[in-house]
């Protein structure tokens, strides 16, 4: 997608790019850098190796396999400091050099995104503190894509869901601010989920402490503060209120990646069997490709054939990337035909593009015969069969045979626990008994340690039984106010049109075709707002739609459809100074469409960016969406969550 107005992510990028290197500029001369593991991804996405060695760094380790050496008297450790192991790792680390080096040390700290309490405390306790330079590296928002920001808490949703830690809130606030700062406030802050409405308290709250500070520090100018002329909007979900989409298998090309191999900070890991060996000079052509050995492939849009194809539901990968072999061969082919020295030269300088393109189209159709191997088999057939069951509303213990045979065939334990969590998420619990029975089949067949993981899933009431006295199998019986309430999608399905029974995979006209049928209920609460009367009309009908006004904003219009859905609902105003907001209205012009910022507090899957993607296409003539997300999450990363790894049977 273009570039936004106002919020450019490049310059984002350029910033982070720009503040590390400072950094490390600052430490002068060769120095070795410690890294967390859990930001190597995120900062390779906008720096490379070769760059850092520009600046004077040496060699890289890993924080995690304490073996940093004394090659160099420069030691510079880059680490989050939210939590207790990173400090108290660095501070060991320390210790170690200084006994066993006979280099007198330079050692320097960046805290990622900033330096907490917690960090001087350990570091204070272990007589090192006064030992090293302290210094900031604020990395909020990383942009994986001109359309989505993410903060890459790999652990947010396990932090916020699992042991209730709201740090991921404040980060997610202190990475808002700074928009808020450059282009001017978000006019309208709207929003569902009891953790989505403590992060519009605390940017509320920030925005008090900005404005008495600029009060105090008496500075001319408070353009920051007034309401964006740019920004629309910021609509901020709580991932709690639809566990089930995350849950369902993902369809789309991008998606199956994910499920299949995991996509890290825009790159995946696979067998060069599957895409082929790197290429080299050093590779010989015919040389077949290794088996085991891995290769990492970068899955973004400098790959202009993966852009095609990334949010297409996979059933029509297979026909593109034919297509696409077929034009390349033509144009190929148009060398034959060139007659003059200028078609050509035209021809060679094209050239590069094309050798580029079908050394993209060779892995793309080497991971898409894998994904289809998987996808074309029993296992996963039975698999998606009882998800779109359940999704579609049907009766939970008619599934329940064939979640008993997947537990005998020893199906991975995640694979088991997101269908049953699927159940109870979307039918308010599983039966007390068949709940039980469950429990004890996947006890037997995976090991007693996992009562640690039904314990896990529980908190984060993601695998509960189903109470005599559940309200949302009313319809519209649930209070707002309600913070324990549970999302109703039994009501939900039909009042928000989350089946479609006629999708088009080829020429989609729904979001439901990311999921071959399904609509994901956090997109169409986005929709509620961003496309109101489209989909009044598609649930109420046209007259309901027409009893709407055109300047409708908010949830208006689907306040009784909210109260199912789990969570507190808001839609507050942001409002400066009248002739200042004018002033900037002016300044700014009218023309241009307007940024709305949707924020995903807890995670997001590469399917709900393809239908938000899908959202944004049909709204292109009237508005912008740039996604923001506290990361990227899958099913199987859910699970994995939850999951006891420790095992009772063995010291």
């Amino acid at each position: 997608m273009a570039p936004h107005p106002g919020i450019d992510t490049d310059q984002i990028k350029e910033k982070a790019r720009k503040d590390l290197l400072d950094l490390l500029e600052g430490v002068r001369g060769k120095k070795n850098l410690v890294i967390e593991k859990a930001l190597a991804g995120p900062i390779g996405v906008f720096i490379k190796f070769s760059t850092l060695q520009e600046y004077g760094v040496d060699k890289v380790f890993f924080i995690e396999n304490d073996n940093v050496d004394a090659s160099q008297r420069n030691v510079v450790f880059l680490a989050r400091g939210e939590k207790a192991t990173q400090p108290q790792a660095i501070a060991e680390q320390i210790q170690r050099l200084q006994k066993s080096s006979s280099v007198d040390h330079d050692f320097s700290v960046f805290w990622v995104p900033r330096r907490t309490l917690i960090c001087n405390k350990i570091l204070e306790e272990a007589g090192v503190l006064g030992d090293i330079v302290v210094e900031e590296f604020p990395l909020y928002f990383v942009p994986l894509e001109q359309d989505v920001l993410s903060l890459a808490l790999d652990d947010s949703l396990g932090d916020l869901y699992l042991r209730k830690d709201p740090t991921c809130i404040f980060l997610a606030a202190q990475a808002l601010m700074p928009l808020q700062e450059k282009y001017g406030l978000f006019p309208r802050i709207i929003g569902k989920g009891d953790n989505a409405r403590r992060l519009m308290e605390l940017l509320f709250r920030m925005r008090s402490e900005a404005s008495a500070g600029e009060r105090s520090s008496m500075s001319p100018s408070s353009i920051g503060m007034m309401p964006s002329a740019t920004i629309e909007s910021l609509i901020i979900i709580d991932r709690e209120v639809d566990f089930a989409t995350v849950l369902l298998t993902q369809l789309t090309y991008e998606g199956l990646i994910e499920e299949l191999f995991g996509i890290k900070h825009n790159q995946a890991e696979m067998d060069s069997s599957i895409v082929g060996p790197a290429p080299g000079p050093q590779q010989a052509p015919a040389a077949p490709p290794q088996q085991g050995l891995k290769r990492r492939i970068q899955l973004d849009s400098s790959d202009k054939l993966y852009t095609q194809i990334r949010d297409t539901n996979f059933a029509i990968v297979g026909t593109l990337l034919n297509k696409i072999a077929r034009r390349l061969e033509s144009d190929y082919e148009s060398r034959h035909v060139a007659k003059s020295t200028s078609e050509l030269r035209e021809f060679v300088n094209k050239l590069p593009g094309y050798q580029a393109e079908q050394q993209s189209l060779k892995i793309h159709t080497g991971l898409a015969e894998e994904i289809m191997k998987h996808t074309q088999s029993d296992t996963f057939s039975r698999i998606l069969e009882v998800q779109q069951n359940l999704a579609a509303g049907s009766d939970p213990s008619s599934q329940h045979d064939t979640i008993e045979e997947l537990i005998a065939r020893a199906i991975p334990l995640p694979i088991i626990l997101r269908l049953l969590c699927l159940e109870s998420c979307i039918s308010g619990g599983l039966r007390p008994k068949d709940l039980d029975t469950f429990k004890r089949l996947i006890l037997h067949a995976y090991g007693y340690q996992h009562l640690l993981t039904f314990d896990a899933l529980e908190k984060m009431s993601l695998l509960q039984a189903r109470t005599s006295a559940n309200p949302f199998l009313l319809p519209g019986t649930n209070a707002a106010t309600d913070t324990t309430q549970k999302t109703n999608y039994s009501y939900l399905r039909k009042a928000l049109r989350l089946i479609v029974d006629e999708v088009n995979e080829h020429d989609p006209d729904d979001i439901a075709y990311v999921y071959s049928g399904y609509a994901p209920l956090s997109v169409r609460l986005v929709q509620c707002i961003l496309q109101k009367h489209a989909l009044l009309s598609a649930t109420k009908g046209a007259a309901a739609s027409n009893a709407i006004s055109g300047a409708a904003q908010g949830w208006q219009g689907f306040e009784d459809v909210l109260k199912s859905v789990r969570g507190e609902t808001f839609n507050r105003m942001q409002k400066g100074e009248e002739q200042a907001v004018k002033a900037r209205h002016i300044l700014a012009g009218t023309g241009g469409k307007k940024t709305v910022v949707v924020m995903f507090l807890g995670g997001i899957t590469f399917t709900e960016i393809a239908a938000l993607r899908f959202v944004a296409r049909q709204e292109e003539g009237k508005r912008r969406v740039l996604i923001c997300t506290t990361g990227i999450v899958g099913g199987n990363g859910m699970m994995e969550v939850a999951v006891e790894k420790g095992d009772f049977g063995k010291k």
